[in-house]
């Protein structure tokens, strides 16, 4: 790959709270239609890395690059609809799915599709009708599922996800996990997943493993799946 297609880069990130190192050293790059994990053990800071990419919390040492720019110095905003984040515990707010679908839209200003969420819900295979279904009414995976439906509106060049299927069931997750892979190959988005399956895992183009030593967070070590 050329460096013109490099989108993120890490140089020696750190954060620790006043009394423990959370995430210490770490440093690697993400490319275009990259897909790469994040895993290790509960606890080791897997999360804490990936918010530091979404920008929701700052590092305490070294640098978060993005198309070679300190993240520090955009626009959150702009930012973010560039680097899309997908929490575990997805955040929806409104009354209805239908709310948090129209949110991007509204963001732009701009009017969807006729058939963009049908469509969209279809592949992740949910009923259109569910687009009036209360937010209080849905299940953890369809919580998951709109989630990741809300911020794939609008293509992110880097997507990160942090254990989106993990209320979900085998045929669900695998369905998910091909639409993940289609992105990547075919509209060349970046991923960069924490996760614990070791299905996904495979399927990695690298794994960073994030080891916890003498209550510290060693180097990422990089494997290929």
């Amino acid at each position: 790959m050329t460096e013109r297609s490099m989108l993120l880069e890490l140089k020696q990130v750190g954060y620790r709270t006043a009394t423990t190192k959370i995430v210490n050293n770490i440093s690697f790059t993400l490319q275009r239609g990259e897909f790469k994990l994040i895993t290790g053990p509960s606890g080791c800071g897997k999360s804490t890395l990936l918010k530091m990419v979404a920008s929701l919390i700052s590092p305490d040492i070294g640098m978060i690059l993005f198309e070679g720019r300190d993240i520090t110095t955009l626009s959150p905003e702009a930012y973010r609809q560039q680097v899309s984040y997908c929490a575990q515990t997805p955040t929806l707010f409104g009354d209805t799915v239908y709310d948090n679908l129209i949110f991007p839209w509204q963001i732009r200003h701009q009017r969807p599709q006729p058939t963009a969420f049908a469509d969209d819900l279809a592949r992740f295979e949910l009923p259109e009708t569910i687009l009036q279904k209360p937010i209080a009414a849905l299940s953890g995976g369809e919580k998951q599922r709109i989630a990741l439906i809300r911020n794939l509106q609008f293509l992110p060049k880097i997507l990160l996800l942090d254990e989106i299927t993990s209320a979900l069931d085998e045929h669900n997750k695998r369905n998910v996990n091909d639409i993940i892979h289609r992105y990547v190959r075919d509209k060349q988005v970046a991923v960069l997943w924490v996760t614990h399956d070791k299905d996904e895992i495979q399927h990695a183009d690298k794994v960073i493993t994030l080891t916890p030593s003498a209550g510290e967070m060693q180097e990422a070590r990089y494997e290929r799946a």
